[in-house]
């Protein structure tokens, strides 16, 4: 019951057409994780960033380096 790992889920995009980026909101600083249609420049959310674990669990799903994420305010 207690101290279980979770198992670790895989996000899968289209690398072609998506870019894996983090929205910031500039008037809460809030952040959320998403994809980025590279053509149409549509925003995909997949979760909400509260803290720089998150935000690795989020890179190691998607098999990306967080230097690797584009940023959009």
């Amino acid at each position: 019951m207690f101290n279980k790992k979770k198992k670790r889920e895989t996000i899968t995009y289209n690398a072609e057409l998506e870019q894996p980026a983090v929205k910031t909101s500039i008037c809460t600083g809030e952040k959320v994780a998403g994809f980025m249609e590279k053509e149409t420049r549509h925003f995909r959310d997949v979760m909400l960033i509260r803290s720089d674990r998150e935000l690795a669990d989020f890179c190691e799903a998607c098999g990306v380096k967080p230097e690797e994420l584009k940023s959009i305010v």
